[in-house]
């Protein structure tokens, strides 16, 4: 069984690509919104050292130029965007980009890009805010922000490279990367299968979370299991999975977490984890009981896996085919349950194209001592071949013909198991006593 190997779960999807609000008018008192406290190691950034922050004279945003953005702007929030459009176009060709500054065209592309991304005019928005990073002297943190949507916008048009590279771009620049940006970053090397990188990037984002006292969010520790399974690294994959069991306790960890308890050979754990789930009522899928119920035979707990291969083939949430009543037959005969055991192989074997479980239900029959019984289904099962040890098969038919002293048929069948050099041995001893209970019957006629 393959731990999630299908790697839909972890694909664009995952991107957690904010709503983007406009930038208009960024004024100076926005120049550190969303900076939090410096990160010591800068893993993302190829552990580059940050410049100092530099400084800026950001020119000014002269009044008559406020007033056309602001309109531009209220015509965008009603989602007028032909109008808006209108708005900026008119300040670029009647003004001129020469009779604008740098803050002012920055802040006039800007909100283009917000108008072309709002259209899901992708390539739009990523030309639109290449000219905003494009001017000079802009706030350092309008930079920063138009940076990471940059990098957020390859990510949503699936550029994995351009949005690698753009992300290492805003780590250079920003001195306060968040836990999100090193995921972010994580699933585009993901995307590009460089693993190493995905993976210490997911282990830097929660770590950031854990020193903060925060639980780092269930798709990061998904993203860092599926990574260290990638890498075949059983132990970590074990811990992830625990941890999330922990913070998100669901079916599919439960399950998870018991075939690779099964990996490392932990047969208790194994079976324990699966039960977890069990007991809570989460095995609905019938692959799934099935496997509870292996897992309580190989545990030596065969009256437990009756009993869940029972309720499910009664519920019909396990199908009725051959195999699975034979486990259910088998797990009865185990639990020394013979009169259960008996209508479950019988229904096995009617379902069988082969004569192999015929030869199994006329076992079950003679330990039961239904001998006459298992002379019929032994006798059927190698009547319809497929049998894969007809030599056994003929022994216990001798036996059972010989417990309803129909001697002659006996003798047929142990001769006929004879003929395998693994049972002429055990069928040379039957003859052999057989011979000798006849002669002490004979010397008791004539007595």
């Amino acid at each position: 069984m393959k731990l999630l190997k299908a790697k839909t779960w972890c694909n664009a999807t995952l991107l957690a690509l904010p709503l983007m609000a406009t930038q208009v008018i960024v004024g100076q008192w926005q120049m550190e919104a969303g900076i939090a406290a410096p990160l010591g190691a800068a893993v993302a950034a190829e552990e580059q050292a940050k410049p100092q922050r530099e400084t800026r004279r950001t020119p000014a945003l002269r009044n008559k130029v406020y007033e056309k953005l602001a309109e531009a702007q209220a015509a965008a929030e009603i989602k007028d965007y032909a109008t808006a459009k209108k708005v900026l176009n008119a300040m670029i060709e009647k003004e001129g980009k020469k009779a604008l500054n740098s803050y002012e065209l920055a802040n006039v592309y800007n909100l283009f890009a917000f108008i072309a991304y709002s259209e899901e005019d992708y390539a739009g928005a990523l030309r639109a805010y290449k000219n905003v990073i494009s001017q000079v002297d802009i706030p350092l943190a309008m930079e920063i922000n138009t940076r990471y949507t940059v990098a957020q916008l390859y990510f949503v048009q699936e550029d994995w490279r351009k949005g690698v590279d753009a992300l290492l771009e805003w780590f250079k620049v920003t001195e306060t990367p968040n836990a999100n940006a090193y995921v972010l970053l994580a699933q585009g090397y993901y995307q590009l299968k460089d693993y190493n990188r995905a993976l210490k990037n997911t282990e830097t984002a929660i770590s950031m979370y854990i020193e903060k006292d925060k639980v780092p969010k269930e798709q990061w520790y998904n993203l860092a299991r599926f990574l260290y399974f990638e890498k075949n690294d059983v132990p970590n994959t074990v811990r992830i999975l625990e941890t999330l069991l922990y913070h998100y306790p669901k079916k599919q960890y439960w399950v998870q977490l018991s075939h690779m308890y099964g990996e490392q050979k932990k047969e208790s754990e194994q079976l324990s984890a699966m039960e977890t789930a069990y007991v809570q009522e989460m095995l609905n899928k019938g692959t799934e009981q099935v496997t509870m119920a292996y897992l309580y035979l190989n545990g030596d707990v065969p009256y437990k896996a009756a009993k869940v291969l029972d309720a499910g083939l009664k519920n019909e949430s396990v199908e009725g085919k051959s195999k699975n009543y034979e486990i259910l037959g088998n797990a009865w005969r185990q639990a020394q349950e013979l009169e259960e055991a008996i209508p479950a192989m019988e229904k096995a074997a009617a379902k069988s194209d082969e004569g192999e479980l015929y030869v199994r239900l006329g076992n079950i029959y003679l330990d039961n001592d239904q001998n006459n019984n298992a002379i019929t289904a032994i006798t059927k099962g190698l009547k319809r071949g497929g049998v894969k040890r007809s030599d056994t098969a003929n022994l216990v038919l001798g036996m059972a013909y010989f417990n309803t002293k129909q001697y002659t048929q006996a003798r047929k069948a142990f001769k006929a198991a004879g003929k395998d050099k693994r049972s002429k041995k055990y069928a040379s001893q039957w003859i052999k006593y057989m011979n000798s209970e006849l002669e002490r019957q004979k010397k008791l006629r004539e007595e």
